[in-house]
């Protein structure tokens, strides 16, 4: 098969099959998580890939599938809804973008594994009422904004430290820890502070009580080593294993 968008993203005049880049580009991958967790002194096994598939085309999806992955982003709930029930039903679903409080209740019917940008009190307020309504637990990540940018979704860490006993009370909600995007950064290295802020942040946080915060999602294609390296349980790639996105 010959993918126009791993066309672009490789240059004139070549082309390969879309099946066997993906497929390699998941083994480069896992591989290189692998060396990170062990650069780190981490188990083996301890961080979870996340295949980003935003934009990218059921068949593409599918073929991360055949490889062995099982668990996969999306940032629209729309995109989202067409694709899930498109694919096998051991998947496990995140939904990696911003929710609108008026989409809570689709996100939530739709089953998602994880919402990982619950980005405010007032949105965690309403998840918590809705997931009562319809009889559930919803399973969350707070976003946190911990370079402070003024047009990035989250809490930022004082606030987030500020409203801990309210969220921990929310009932119908398990808070299962934290997730970041860090300010652009050229270099891999750039990201490492914001990363340490997070992990020390959660740290912070579990010592209030009473909650454990397993999860740490921070990383994606250009970074995720160094996300590894500073604690990340979960990173997010899209473009490193499915090539340019077409956002047209």
């Amino acid at each position: 098969m010959q993918n126009t968008a791993f066309f672009l993203a490789l240059g004139e005049g070549v082309w390969y099959d879309a099946a066997m880049y993906i497929q390699d580009q998941l083994q480069e991958i896992k591989a290189s998580i692998a060396a990170a967790e062990r650069r780190a002194g981490r188990p083996a096994g301890s961080v979870k890939l996340l295949a980003v598939s935003k934009t990218f085309p059921v068949e593409d999806i599918m073929q991360a599938y055949n490889d062995g992955q099982r668990l996969f982003g999306e940032n629209r709930l729309q995109e989202a809804m067409g694709k899930m029930p498109e694919m096998p039903g051991d998947c496990e679903w995140h939904l990696i973008g911003p929710l609108q409080r008026n989409k809570v209740r689709k996100a939530l019917e739709q089953g998602f594994g994880l919402l990982q940008a619950v980005d405010s009190l007032r949105l965690a307020e309403t998840v918590s009422r809705i997931a009562g309504e319809l009889g559930c637990t919803a399973r969350i990540l707070l976003e946190v904004n911990v370079d402070a940018e003024e047009s990035k979704h989250g809490f930022t860490p004082a606030e987030l430290l500020e409203s801990w006993a309210q969220l921990v009370a929310l009932p119908y909600l398990e808070i299962r820890g934290l997730m970041c995007i860090p300010a652009p950064s050229e270099a891999p290295e750039g990201a490492r502070p914001a990363f340490r802020a997070l992990r020390e942040l959660a740290e912070r946080l579990r010592a209030c009580g009473p909650l454990p915060l397993p999860e740490l999602s921070m990383g994606m294609s250009h970074d995720y080593a160094v996300a590894v390296e500073e604690g990340a349980t979960i990173v997010r790639v899209g473009s490193a294993i499915f090539g340019k996105r077409d956002y047209r």
